[in-house]
């Protein structure tokens, strides 16, 4: 038996802030979005091209305060051919990414930036 992962679900205040985020800084497109307004919510899923892994955004319509990230959950991960030309338009975006860094004994290989509800993404040099 094989398991393939499918997507990753975060639950988002602002849906059209946090599609922009990351349609605008990580060049994801909206695949389909499913809105149920008799029970609340609404759905949006995203990919990066070329790929079938999705991350679904939920906002829940009656949601007043953020959600509490907890200190469990710890990002998500993309990756990037060119990752200092990445960092400096994520910083000409205003995003405030975290400086570029690597595991003991390498170089720089990766960078952390938050999404508009405070999600990590983790934005990895490719192989």
């Amino acid at each position: 038996m094989s398991y393939q992962m499918i997507h990753s679900c975060i639950r988002v205040m602002d849906l059209e802030k946090s599609e922009r985020f990351y349609q605008d800084a990580l060049g994801f497109k909206i695949d389909r979005r499913k809105d149920f307004p008799e029970f609340k919510f609404t759905l949006s899923y995203l990919r990066s091209p070329g790929s079938d892994f999705e991350l679904e955004l939920t906002c829940n319509h009656d949601q007043a305060e953020p959600y509490e990230l907890g200190n469990g959950y710890s990002h998500l991960a993309v990756s990037v051919t060119d990752l200092e030309t990445s960092h400096k338009k994520h910083v000409g975006m205003g995003l405030a990414p975290k400086p570029l860094k690597g595991l003991p004994g390498q170089g720089a290989r990766f960078y952390f930036l938050s999404d508009p509800d405070g999600y990590l993404v983790e934005v990895v040099k490719a192989r």
